[in-house]
């Protein structure tokens, strides 16, 4: 199921890539503005997000998607050793299965130049400022999980990720490209063969999570995380707590 998800955040992410930036693609035309066109890839990735944390498996995996977040459940003592192991494996194949059907289905028009399998590369700023980007993204988007997701509004904890995707596409993505994760960049790196500052996205979108959830266990404690899930609030049965709640019960 985390191989799944991240796969089909990785097939849309390719064919709204393709449709914005392709030079052949009618959108590209209706919108030659960079701001628009990241605005729309924001809009359209922040939504396949939020489907993805809120359908069936989404609800059943929790909907991690990213090897920073398992590993920083994994800190918390939220997730098992074993279990985020194989998380994240998923996580890694899943990207590059996603890209790899995204190839098969769109062929040249996802290996244009103007695409190139949408990589994630820093900005004119360069490496630096692509890390301090990444790490900063990270905190927040973690942070905004752990609060929301602990809290009476912990339903609207997907949507609330999501929205921050695409604010983070929308604004962030010239400073890095907006990987937030592992993964996903190195799902289009490999057959992209485009390997620019790929230290970035291993090690900043970790580092921002983990301080996060530093952050957050100073200013309450690990016992306050509820759980791993993403959307805990479901008729699906945790694999983490080990239990079925009732929709609409914490």
């Amino acid at each position: 199921m985390e191989a799944a998800a991240l796969g089909a955040f990785m097939v849309s992410a390719c064919a709204f890539g393709a449709l914005l930036w392709h030079p052949g693609s009618p959108a590209s035309g209706l919108v030659a503005d960079g701001a628009g066109r990241r605005a729309l890839m924001g809009l359209a990735m922040g939504t396949t997000a939020v489907g993805i944390i809120y359908s069936p498996w989404g609800q059943q995996s929790g909907a991690h998607m990213n090897p920073s977040v398992t590993l920083t459940f994994l800190r918390l003592g939220k997730v098992r050793p074993w279990d985020a192991f194989f998380y994240v494996l998923a996580q890694f194949a899943g990207g590059l299965l996603g890209v790899l059907l995204a190839r098969a289905a769109l062929g040249r028009v996802l290996t244009h130049p103007a695409v190139n399998y949408v990589v994630t590369v820093p900005g004119d700023g360069g490496m630096g400022v692509a890390f301090v980007a990444e790490a900063f993204i990270a905190f927040v988007m973690m942070m905004t999980i752990l609060v929301v997701s602990n809290s009476p509004l912990a339903r609207w904890t997907g949507l609330c990720a999501g929205a921050l995707v695409a604010t983070y596409i929308t604004f962030e993505a010239p400073l890095s490209g907006m990987s937030l994760n592992p993964a996903r960049t190195l799902g289009s790196a490999l057959p992209a063969m485009t390997w620019t500052a790929l230290w970035v996205y291993f090690t900043a979108p970790p580092l921002g999570m983990l301080l996060a959830a530093q952050a957050y266990t100073t200013l309450r404690s690990a016992r306050a995380v509820h759980c791993a899930k993403l959307h805990h609030q479901n008729t699906k049965r945790c694999i983490f707590c080990q239990d079925v709640p009732v929709l609409g019960q914490a």
